[in-house]
Formats: structure tokens, sequence, C-alpha cells
């Protein structure tokens, strides 16, 4: 295999497409540097595991010599990104904006190297073009061209409204591409259609269309939904060594392969070497630590990591109970209180009904022992330990 090979191997692990293969190509064989460039709206101030899967796809250009552009958009984070929305996002204030844009520049260089990243915000280019730059932007593009997107057809045919400024984000998306000259656009599978309008803007400007890498959008905890804050299914890069860890060894077997795939920095060679000590009956936990220990160093160091297996053996494989566990204190008077209502009121469970839930599927132990019956209750004046699932425990007094 050659280097060329090899390096577009390496730009293709895990992508979900790429447009057009044959152009990227021919922009590596020119042997100059590519300029490839992703775009992150600082709309929340903290990155998951999610976001990391363009960041890892950019330090893999970096890997091979290419020129990074990190985009923050602080222009276009102010329109919304309508992208998978079925309402209009509410708009963030510039305050918002960029008290968001500085956490992420302290994040992403946890995977990129600093030395080889530009850093870009999209006011820099927007703010000078004004209003009449705006509408001589907006006549490059139709409104049939625009309800040809997936969620602004389907917002369209349910009567849904769609807001005039909505249709301006890919616009400046692909603006974006044309003012930093790129060669390369990352982005998930769900943005492919601003994507291409970067190309068609480029075009219009003279420029070579950038190629389209498309990564898939990183399901979360529960394998079903992509990785999202709102759905409670995400890892944050900034949470607690301990709390990253557990919540990676929670992932089923099946979904651990997605996981290294996407966010491991491990050779193809060797996770495929994993696979197959996995399938000659190597426990796939072992394979699990070492991908939990390497996402915790990551964001954190190799102590932490150290410490946190150290941690989980002792919670999880030797059934020891934490020391820094919440106390709760519930007043209950002189009446016993059903085990599904205690769970809830100390916070273990968001509702009475999840609280069942979980005692049916035996992810509830009192003082380290499952618990099976629904209808237990507990005395006033007992203390004891709860545990939900994993990681949730608490020390609960009734009063």
């Amino acid at each position: 295999m050659t280097d060329m090979q090899k390096d577009l191997a390496l730009v293709k692990r895990g992508a979900d497409e790429l447009l057009i293969e044959n152009e990227l190509i021919d922009k590596l064989k020119s042997g100059r540097p590519l300029r490839v460039k992703a775009g992150f709206d600082p709309t929340a101030p903290d990155l998951h595991l999610g976001h990391t899967v363009l960041i890892n796809k950019l330090r893999h250009f970096q890997e091979i010599g290419h020129h990074v552009m990190f985009l923050i958009g602080d222009f276009t984070g102010m329109i919304g990104d309508p992208t998978g929305r079925n309402a209009t996002r509410p708009p963030l204030s510039r305050e918002q904006i960029l008290e968001n844009a500085k956490t992420y520049r302290e994040q992403v260089f946890k995977i990129l190297d600093p030395e080889k990243t530009e850093v870009c915000f999209n006011s820099t280019w927007f703010e000078p073009i004004g209003a009449a730059g705006m509408i001589k932007l907006a006549a490059l593009h139709t409104v049939a061209r625009m309800l040809e997107r997936d969620d602004f057809s389907k917002r369209y045919a349910n009567n849904q409204p769609i807001a005039i400024h909505e249709f301006l984000y890919p616009l400046c998306q692909g603006y974006d591409s044309v003012a930093m000259r790129a060669d390369v656009e990352l982005g998930g599978t769900d943005q492919k259609f601003n994507l291409l309008v970067g190309r068609e803007l480029q075009k219009h400007y003279g420029q070579p269309p950038q190629c389209i890498l498309t990564m898939p959008l990183l399901e979360g905890l529960d394998g079903v939904n992509k990785m999202s804050k709102s759905y409670g299914n995400y890892v944050g890069i900034n949470e607690p060594p301990k709390e990253i860890f557990g919540k990676l060894m929670s992932v089923s077997d099946e979904l651990m392969w997605r996981y290294y795939e996407l966010l491991s920095f491990r050779s193809s060679e060797e996770i495929t070497r994993f696979k197959q000590e996995v399938a000659g009956g190597r426990n796939p936990r072992d394979v699990k630590v070492l991908l939990a220990q390497e996402i915790v160093q990551r964001f954190h160091s190799r102590q932490e990591a150290e410490n946190a297996l150290t941690d989980f053996e002792a919670r999880f494989r030797q059934g020891a109970i934490p020391d820094d566990i919440d106390e709760v204190r519930i007043a209950c008077g002189t009446e016993n209180m059903p085990i599904a209502q205690v769970l809830k009121q100390a916070g273990l469970t968001g509702s009475t009904s999840e609280a069942l839930r979980m005692i049916e599927q035996g992810g509830v132990r009192l003082d380290g022992v499952k618990v099976s019956d629904r209808a237990l209750s507990l005395k006033p004046g007992t203390t004891v330990v709860l545990q939900v699932g994993k990681r949730k425990f608490a020390r609960i007094s009734l009063s």
C-alpha cells in the first residue's frame, strides 16, 4: 500500500460518505497541504463525545500533514442551525456565543495540535459584508432548492413555520467555505445539504469545489438515539474521570466497536485484532476497559485513567459502596414509605414508574442486595444505602 493509499484509508476510516473521492485523490496527489475545515456553532458551553467524531477526523488530517481550520460559528450561531429541527431554534445572545466559544477552544486542544490548528470565527467575514452583502448572497439560491432539504420540506408539508432567516443558514455555512478557501469540509450526515451548498458557492466564486466527508452521528449510551444532552445519553468531555469511565463501561458490547471506530486513536489493525480476540473468547469487558481508559486519559490524564479503573473495579466488580455518596434525608412521618417513592424523592429516579421499572429489571440494590419486591416499604428511623444502575448511589435516612 502506498503512502497516499494509507492516507486515504485513514481519512475514510469511520466515514459515511466521501464526495467526490477522485477529486480528493487529485488534491492529495498535488502534494500541497490541503485546507480542511469543520465548523461548530457554540450553542452550548460543553462538548460531548458525539462532537468529537469530527474533531478526531480533523486530527487524522493533521497527522498526515494537512492544514486544519477549526471554525467557530460565532455569527451563524446567532442564526441557529435548523438541521434536524422541527421548529425554529431560539436565538442566542452575542455574549452567550462568545462565552461558549471560549470553552470550545479550551476543549478542542485536548484533541488537536494547537500549533497546527487555525481557529477561525465567521463573524470575521460576515460582519463586514453588511445587509447588502447578505442580500447578494441570498440571490444565489432559490426557495425551491432550499425546500429540497429534508427537514425544511417536512416542516413545509406539515404546515410548520419556517422563518426566513433559517434559509440563510445553509448559505452562510456555504460562504464560510468560500471565505476559507476550503479544499475539504467535514460534517455529520445530517449536514450534507449545507456542505453541498458550499461546493456550489465555491464554483460561483471561481474556486475549485471542496470535497465533502460526512461522518455518522454517534449513538448515545442507549445505543438508539444520537448522543445528545437532551436525551441524557451523552458523555461530556469535561465530566469527572470516574463518570466518563463508568458511562463508557455501561455501553453494550456491540456499541463498543462503534465507539472504537469513531473515538479511538488506535489503529484499524489493532481494533481488528481486538475483535478477533473477543470472537476467540476474550472477555469484551477487558477491551472496553482499554477504550474507557484511553478516553479518560485524553481528556484528563493517565493517572486519572488509572484511578478511574481502580474505583470502577472496587465499586462494580467487588461490590463495594463508594465513600463519597450523597446523604439524603426524607421526611415520612410515622408511615412506612414505598421504596419506589423513596427512590424518586432521593433523586435516584425521575419518577415512581421509573423506579418500579428499574426494580423489575434488577437494577436497584438496598445495602448491596438486589431488590426484587416492588411492594417493599422502608420504616421511619432507618438509614440505608440505595443504588440504581451502576453509578447512582445515596445514603438515605427516613425520619
